[in-house]
C-alpha cells in the first residue's frame, strides 16, 4: 500500500474520524484508524464498537491499493505537526507504515486490518432524506435533555421519530422532557421509532453543518446510518422502549405567561446565584402581569428578582429546577418565550411564542 496526499486532505478526514477513538481500549486495535486505499480513493474508519466513522478523500497522486490499521492520535499529531503547505508519501514496507514530508521522515507500528471490527450492518429497513441544517438544529435544541448514566438506558439517548413527511427527535432524563419536528423526505406512511445512544447524537451533532446539504438516514432494526458529505456514519441502536412522550406533554394549563426571553434568563441567571448549590431550586411568585422568582440557600442568603411579563390569570406559587429553565431558554429562538402552567404540582410546558415546532415540558419541585 502507498499513496502521497496534501497534508490537508488528509488532516480533515483523520480528525472526523478520530473523535469515535477512545482513548482506553480493551482491544488495541480500536486506538487504531483502518486506513484503506482502492480504485484512487482513501477510506478512513475508526470505531469504539458503539459507533464508526468512514470518511473520504480522493487521491489524486501515485497509489497503490492496500490496507493496514495505524494508530490513530500518533497519527493525527503528525499531521498537525507537519506545515499546511506539506505534501506527505505514505508507504506500508512490511509491518511498519513509513510517512515522508519534506526532511521529515516517521515510522508507525501497524496492525492488520482484518482484526479491525466493523459494524454489523443489519438490513436497512427504512431511508429518509433531511436537510443538514435542519437536522443539526433537532439535535441542538434537544440533546441538552438526554439522561446522562440514567440504569434507564433507553433513556441515555435520543428518540428518533420517523412519520410522513417528518422527522420528530426526543430526549428526557425523566425530570424534564425536549421535542423537536422537522421536514423530512420521508415515503410511505410508516411510523417507525429508533433510539440512538448518546455517544452517536454527538457524533453526528459534530458532523453536521450549517449548510444546505442533503444527509441520507437508513434506519435498520439494530443501527442507524447517515451518509453527510464524504463522511457514513454508522452507530447501534439502543434496544429498549422510550417512554410514551406524548403522555407526558401536560394538557389543559390555563395559565400562560408572555416573556422576553432574554430578560427571563437573566433574571434567572441572577437569582440562581444564591439558589442550593446541589437542588438548585427556585420560587416562581405569578400574579398579574408580574413574576416573581425567589431563591434561598442553606445559609439563610435570599434571592429577589421581579419581571414584568403579560399574565392576567390567578396568582399562582410553584417550584423549578432552575437549570432546567435555564437550558430550555439557551435553546429557543424567538423573542418572546411561551410558559403555559396549570397549579402548583403541574408541569411547566415552554416554547418559542410564535413557533411551535419544539416544545419542553419541565416538572416542578417541591420547595
Amino acid at each position: 500500500m502507498k499513496l502521497s496526499i496534501a497534508r490537508d486532505q488528509l488532516l480533515k478526514p483523520l480528525q472526523q474520524v478520530s473523535g469515535v477513538v477512545e482513548k482506553r481500549q480493551t482491544l488495541p486495535v480500536l486506538a487504531n484508524v483502518l486506513m484503506v486505499v482502492d480504485a484512487g480513493k482513501l477510506a478512513l474508519t475508526g470505531t469504539d464498537l458503539e459507533v464508526e466513522l468512514i470518511a473520504r478523500a480522493d487521491l489524486s497522486g501515485e497509489f497503490g491499493d492496500g490496507e493496514i490499521t495505524v494508530p490513530a492520535r500518533k497519527l493525527l499529531d503528525i499531521c498537525k505537526a507537519l506545515p499546511a503547505s506539506a505534501d506527505i508519501e505514505i508507504k506500508l514496507d512490511g509491518q511498519k507504515l513509513t510517512l515522508k514530508s519534506g526532511k521529515s521522515r516517521f515510522t508507525l507500528t501497524t496492525l492488520p486490518a482484518n482484526e479491525f471490527p466493523n459494524l454489523e450492518e443489519g438490513v436497512g429497513a427504512f431511508s429518509f432524506s433531511i436537510n443538514q441544517k435542519e437536522l443539526k438544529k433537532l439535535i441542538d435544541k434537544t440533546s441538552f435533555a438526554m439522561a446522562q448514566q440514567d440504569v434507564r438506558y433507553y433513556l441515555n439517548g435520543m428518540l428518533f421519530e420517523v412519520t410522513s413527511g417528518q422527522l420528530r427527535a426526543v430526549a428526557t432524563d425523566g425530570h424534564r422532557l425536549a421535542m423537536c419536528d422537522a421536514n423530512a423526505e420521508t415515503s410511505g406512511d410508516d411510523r417507525m421509532q429508533v433510539i440512538v445512544p448518546r455517544k452517536g447524537v454527538q457524533e453526528l451533532a459534530r458532523l453536521l453543518t450549517d449548510d444546505e446539504g442533503v444527509v441520507t438516514i437508513t434506519l435498520g432494526t439494530n443501527h442507524i446510518r447517515a451518509k453527510v458529505g464524504n463522511v457514513t456514519f454508522t452507530s447501534k441502536l439502543i434496544d429498549g422502549k422510550f417512554p410514551d412522550y406524548e403522555r407526558v406533554l401536560p394538557k389543559g394549563g390555563d395559565k400562560i405567561i408572555l416573556a422576553n426571553r432574554e430578560e427571563l434568563r437573566q433574571s434567572l441567571s441572577r437569582a440562581a446565584i444564591l439558589s442550593n448549590e446541589k437542588f438548585r431550586g427556585i420560587r416562581l411568585l405569578l400574579t398579574p402581569d408580574l413574576l416573581r422568582i425567589q431563591a434561598n440557600n442553606p445559609d439563610q442568603e435570599e434571592a429577589e428578582d421581579d419581571l414584568t411579563v403579560e399574565y392576567n390569570g390567578n396568582s399562582l406559587e410553584i417550584g423549578f429546577n432552575v437549570q432546567y429553565l435555564l437550558d430550555v431558554l439557551g435553546v429557543l429562538d424567538t423573542a418572546t418565550a411561551k410558559l403555559t402552567l396549570g397549579d402548583s404540582n403541574s408541569s411547566a410546558l415552554m416554547q418559542d411564542a410564535e413557533n411551535g415546532r419544539s416544545v419542553y415540558v419541565v416538572m416542578p419541585m417541591r420547595l
